[in-house]
């Protein structure tokens, strides 16, 4: 692998004309077939195996033309203070608003709230409903304008007038400002530890330009591919981040070689051959943990998941190929790393640095220091055990928006529970009484607790499937909403002669939070275990990949435990923004196990990598972590910071599942760099000592030589040297 890289590096800066303009070719097709590709359609939203998406199947097929996965919008009025919504003027607003809306497109129908019992008790809350032909995130942005706009109008003849509803979920804003802030805080950093605006330049640019051709790609396939703009979110997030780190450790290595009295060829070669080995196999870990989200079985996770995995190998890629002709561009330009060595010797002159002291503490105390690391996270992690899953809602949204002013009025008017109607559908085709069955299944869900409202059964043409909705007591997000639902499909459900199915928005919520927290085990197992297989391979090591993946458990249990205190319990909300609690979002667990599992085991291939090149070379364990510390501590920093600052700027944006990402990815990789590869890596390795390199015999003979710390660039090297350079001249 590293004699490999190692040509590949150097032709790569010989030929670096031919490799920028294939870059820039790739570059340039993925942007053509971007804007040339056609607009994406609506994109679907399923989840295979649940019941909820079974019952919004079994509805397609029995009430063709419902668009029972179609979004909905809610628009609801307040009368002024002393005024009813049943006075004269206020219902000709409402008239006017209801014939305004059904002129528009995708608009399958809309509810007239004083036909349809639509007005709080009082009389003072009113709420019109709109049904659309389209799921919600593909809904055309003009129709969710006419929305607005027909609020608007209605808001200017003197009613408190807000929308909600899934209609209007446009694409979370991923707080432009903090991402700013985020960049300018990582090419600061990148010029302190590279030295120079050039430097530090080289690895923004890449990163960017592997961004943009990802993203585009993904534009051009959206339509073809059915992938949404979360998709290209997530491929971007990712791809910058993997970008970035990857160009920083070919380049910080490159810098070090230069310090060695290498030429500069010959030091693109070395830094490709040996940083990029741990490129490869760092990138191969990241593509594990996001391809691995297909066994989720969640479409538009498997697509996000694979076009992400896409946008990463585009990165190695880049890093590979296009840094090497960089840095042939950049010429004397990138001074070497500021350690002045002797060349006779190859050792260095330089007082130790930050890192050989931090490293040379934790081997004279390792036992306190793993200690101290595995208690802290262990405490963080604490809350981990009342974590409640679950998906954000009108509820959860700032109370600046108008989704969440209608969300309340509609609590105040009518309850909670009208914020999260249960659909039930009555599947009686090989029922004997039809309607029998369905005053059944009514009459049982009247019975339960924390029920408002049960509207009687509304058949299909054919007289054999029907539906009844049911308004609970409790917000859709509660537990007692979902118990309610659990009580429908067991209790109500088994009594019945016929099949009753339980959806609508929060059923669906419900059973893909629980097909989520069903998958975590078997995806970790899945990642984990095929990344520990790999780092076998890497590091020629039993315990050192168990070391790594126990390790990464930690962290991600800790930061679990973080976003449960801070959006779940409040704590430090109000430093954070945070305005509303409630369950943790349901994909974040899976999310942040792929996510953060790939730029840990990043950090942790690129440290250890250094200390097993040292260890192979001759040098003792204990200081073999030293010399990983002092080469690599600084570049591992330095790539975690940057990751805070990019995922940190996701903290400060308006929607709550955005900013709870953001928070969550940027207080692992807090963890983990900081703690567990800092701190509980080089302990446990110390108390170890040789036996951290330990490999069976006959696992040693089976495995390939993938040399990752260059060892064959050594020997190449001694075969390629001058025979004539130790001959002595003699008088003859």
């Amino acid at each position: 692998m590293a004699t490999f890289l190692y040509r590949l590096g150097r032709l790569a800066f010989r030929r670096r004309h031919f490799v920028a303009l294939i870059w820039v070719a790739l570059l340039t097709l993925a942007g053509v077939g971007a804007a040339s590709a056609p607009a994406a359609g609506s994109t679907s939203f399923s989840i295979p195996g649940t019941e909820a998406q079974k019952a919004f199947d079994l509805l397609e097929q029995r009430f063709p033309g419902a668009s029972a996965d179609g979004a909905t919008g809610r628009m609801v009025f307040k009368a002024p203070e002393g005024e009813k919504m049943t006075d004269a003027a206020h219902k000709a607003t409402v008239a006017k608003t209801v014939k305004e809306l059904g002129d528009g497109s995708e608009v399958v129908s809309v509810t007239d709230p004083f036909t349809t019992n639509a007005v709080s008790k009082d009389g003072t809350v009113a709420y019109l409903s709109v049904k659309y032909d389209a799921p919600a995130v593909g809904l055309k942005d003009a129709t969710r304008d006419a929305l607005e706009t027909a609020g608007d109008d209605a808001r200017a003849t003197g009613l408190t007038v807000d929308v909600g509803g899934d209609a209007l979920q446009a694409q979370p804003d991923a707080g432009a400002v903090g991402e700013a802030i985020g960049l300018a805080i990582a090419a600061v950093v990148l010029v302190i530890t590279l030295g120079s605006m050039i430097a530090a330049g080289l690895p923004l640019l890449t990163a960017i330009i592997g961004v943009a051709i990802g993203v585009s790609t993904i534009a051009a396939l959206a339509k073809a591919l059915d992938l949404g703009s979360t998709t290209s979110t997530l491929a971007g997030m990712i791809g910058l981040a993997v970008g970035i780190d990857y160009a920083l450790f070919i380049v910080s290595r490159y810098r070090a070689e230069l310090a060695d009295g290498r030429d500069r060829e010959e030091a693109v070669g070395r830094a490709t051959g040996t940083a990029g080995s741990a490129v490869v196999f760092a990138g191969l870990t990241v593509v594990i943990a996001l391809a691995g989200l297909s066994v989720v079985n969640v479409p538009m996770l498997t697509k996000m998941g694979l076009a992400a995995a896409g946008t990463v190998v585009i990165a190695v890629l880049i890093a590979l190929t296009m840094i090497p002709a960089l840095l042939g561009y950049a010429g004397r330009k990138i001074r070497p790393a500021g350690e002045k060595r002797k060349k006779t010797t190859g050792t260095a002159l330089s007082k130790p640095n930050l890192g050989t002291r931090w490293a040379s503490f934790v081997i004279r105390r390792p036992a306190a220091v793993l200690l101290l690391g595995v208690v802290g996270l262990g405490t963080v992690a604490l809350p981990v055990s009342q974590l409640e899953l679950g998906l954000p809602d009108d509820g959860s949204q700032p109370t600046s928006t108008t989704q969440r002013r209608a969300y309340d009025l509609l609590s105040e008017g009518f309850g909670p529970g009208f914020n999260g109607p249960l659909m039930i559908v009555v599947d009686a085709k090989n029922s004997d009484d039809p309607k029998a069955a369905a005053t059944t299944v009514t009459d049982g869900i009247k019975g339960l607790k924390d029920v408002v409202t049960v509207t009687p059964a509304t058949f299909n043409k054919a007289g054999d499937t029907a539906t009844i909705t049911v308004v609970p007591d409790s917000k859709p997000s509660s537990a007692q909403t979902e118990d309610l639902v659990h009580a429908i499909r067991d209790d109500v459900a088994s009594k019945a002669d016929a099949d009753v199915l339980v959806t609508g928005t929060t059923a669906l919520n419900i059973d893909f939070s629980q097909k989520l927290s069903d998958a975590l085990i078997p995806y970790l197992a899945l990642v984990v275990g095929l990344a520990f297989l790999l780092l076998i391979v890497v590091f020629r090591s039993i315990l050192v990949p168990l070391k790594a993946a126990l390790g990464f458990l930690l962290s991600v249990l800790a930061a679990l435990g973080a976003v449960v205190a801070v959006f779940q319990w409040g704590w430090l909300g109000g430093l954070l923004g945070v305005e509303e609690t409630g369950p943790i979002m349901s994909m974040m667990p899976i999310f942040m196990v792929g996510v953060v599992f790939g730029l840990a085991m990043d950090y942790e291939v690129f440290l250890v990598t250094r200390m097993r090149e040292a260890y192979v070379h001759g040098e003792s364990p204990s200081q073999a972590i030293v010399t990983g510390f002092k080469h690599s501590a600084r570049v591992v920093v330095a790539a975690a910071v940057i990751m805070m600052a990019v995922f940190g700027g996701f903290i400060s944006s308006g929607e709550s599942m955005i900013k709870m990402i953001g928070f969550g990815l940027a207080i692992a990789v807090l963890f983990d760099a900081f703690v567990v590869r800092m701190a509980i890596v080089p302990a446990v390795l110390a108390l170890l000592g040789h036996r951290a390199w330990w490999l069976p015999k006959w696992l040693d003979r089976a495995l390939p030589n993938v040399d990752v710390e260059g060892e064959g660039l050594r020997t190449q090297n001694e075969k390629d040297a001058d025979p004539d350079d130790d001959r002595e001249l003699v008088r003859v």
